[in-house]
């Protein structure tokens, strides 16, 4: 007789709408699925935007936004948690309270500072609240080259590293695909001192949704179980796979393919 328990991991997604669905909380459902985990949502923002152009930005309003996060929080168990663009610091802030009651789950953050097409997202309440109140209570977070050295003030990456570890967060993994260079390495540092380095072959073109795919899969790696670093590889193999069989959707940034990715990974299983 089926007992109904859920055999599946439950991630909980916290992130803002893209409706092109290349990044955003569409995108962390779609890795979420195809890396085998099940998930649930908390809405921060809408944006207004497409491939090609970056509008506006409307934020959750925080009493709808903490309603929902009491609900799901007292009614579901959840394996990992992330986090991506928050709206605005009142959410973020929100979100630091929520955080505790989650039982010591791993939690990955992507601190979204720009959108793809550059667009400035986070004013100068946000920033304090993703650098001062979320970062410490995360299990890994996931900055380009460009977030990880403005949320540290620092000018190198290994400098950079440093003090996000300082500042609190168990792991830095970041990543070096905006970077001008021959390839694309990723490095991961934890707060016990070493450091693991990834290099992946740089594909042709500029894509939408990368960090949501590489962020969504860490947490569903986690879920699973693996460890940091193991979690950490198969996220970035994922995020290539998706990237290699992306497309053009509309008339702008690249898409990536998660639903290709996923077939990808089922075969290595």
């Amino acid at each position: 007789m089926p007992t109904h328990e859920n055999s599946k991991s439950t991630v909980l997604i916290i992130a803002g709408h893209d409706p092109s669905g290349a990044a955003g909380i569409q995108a962390d459902i779609e890795t979420m699925f195809a890396c085998g985990v099940r998930c649930a949502s908390l809405l921060t923002a809408t944006t207004t935007q497409d491939t090609v152009h970056f509008v506006s930005l409307q934020p959750q309003r925080v009493e709808d936004f903490a309603a929902q996060a009491d609900l799901l929080l007292a009614d579901m168990r959840f394996s990992a948690c992330k986090i991506g663009l928050l709206g605005n610091s009142d959410i973020a802030e929100c979100v630091g309270s929520l955080i505790p009651r989650l039982a010591g789950i791993p939690v990955v953050l992507d601190p979204i500072l720009r959108t793809g097409t550059g667009t400035v997202v986070t004013d100068a309440a946000l920033f304090e609240a993703i650098r001062d109140r979320l970062l410490p209570m995360c299990t890994v977070i996931t900055p380009n080259t460009a977030e990880a050295r403005h949320l540290s003030g620092c000018e190198t990456d290994s400098e950079a590293a440093q003090r996000l570890l300082a500042l609190g967060a168990k792991n830095v993994l970041i990543t070096g695909a905006d970077e001008d260079t021959p390839s694309v390495l990723n490095t991961l540092y934890n707060c016990h001192g070493t450091q693991k380095q990834y290099e992946y072959r740089r594909l042709v073109g500029v894509f939408h949704g990368t960090g949501c795919t590489l962020s969504a899969s860490l947490a569903a790696y986690l879920a699973h179980g693996f460890d940091m670093e193991e979690a950490a590889r198969r996220a970035q193999e994922f995020t290539w796979s998706a990237l290699a069989a992306g497309g053009r959707v509309g008339r702008g940034q690249l898409h990536p393919d998660r639903m290709q990715a996923a077939n990808k990974e089922s075969g290595r299983k």
